[in-house]
């Protein structure tokens, strides 16, 4: 019994130093909810755009399609073809990881072929400007996806916060992504009914997924050292 008490007190203490120390920081998320002629037509937004900051250099960035319902219908906006993701990104130099995608709850599909564009920022993403990167996938919509994820490395300077990863390119978007308007779930089947662009200028939305709150984990806390106080009394 007492190391079950000595468990619960390093478990108590653990979940007290997460709450008083450092907070786990919840990814910085915004959504591309400015859709050009081809896309406008459907309901916004369209991607959701996650990042945290994992150090003062890097940021892990994720796209993720949004399913949404016009007269009726469900929709889900995957990604595909030239400059499916799109950032402007605050570095004058900067390196891009391995890139993958996800089919999740996807039929028929293709696994996708990316590219990075290099030299970056020639392309302009059809009315929205010209983004310092541009991630393409294969020219198909049998190889489109709903999720897109890669590592940003600064590799000249540092970033403070967050906010500070991404700049309003020339057209005030910070990113943009193609997407295929498809009835969901995705089904390679069916093709695309239309194929256009979306971007964000930022501001934040809900997470895709969330941490524990401080008001959670010294309620945790609590009740391990109250279990604790009681197994101590029945002994006693």
């Amino acid at each position: 019994m007492k190391s079950l008490r000595n468990t619960l007190a390093v478990l108590a203490g653990a979940c007290l130093t997460a709450w008083g120390g450092a907070a786990v920081a919840a990814p910085t998320c915004f959504n591309l909810d400015t859709g050009n002629n081809a896309v406008d037509g459907y309901t916004s937004p369209y991607v959701q755009v996650c990042y945290p900051l994992t150090s003062s250099t890097t940021a892990d960035f994720t796209f993720t399609s949004l399913t949404q319902t016009t007269s009726g219908t469900s929709y889900i906006y995957v990604m595909l073809d030239g400059s499916s993701a799109d950032l402007n990104v605050n570095a004058t130099s900067f390196s891009v990881g391995t890139v993958t995608g996800s089919q999740a709850g996807m039929t028929g599909f293709t696994a996708p072929i990316f590219t990075v564009e290099n030299p970056p920022g020639t392309s302009n993403v059809n009315g929205f400007g010209a983004f310092n990167l541009v991630i393409d996938n294969f020219d198909s919509f049998s190889h489109a996806v709903d999720g897109i994820s890669f590592t940003v490395t600064n590799t000249v300077g540092t970033w403070a916060s967050a906010a500070a990863v991404l700049t309003a390119n020339s057209n005030g978007a910070i990113a943009a992504a193609h997407i295929g308007v498809t009835t969901s779930p995705a089904n390679a089947a069916n093709s695309a009914i239309v194929t256009g662009y979306a971007a964000g200028s930022g501001g934040t939305t809900p997470p895709q997924e969330t941490v524990p709150e401080p008001a959670t984990l010294s309620l945790i806390a609590l009740g391990l050292l109250g279990l604790g106080a009681g197994i101590r009394h029945r002994q006693g």
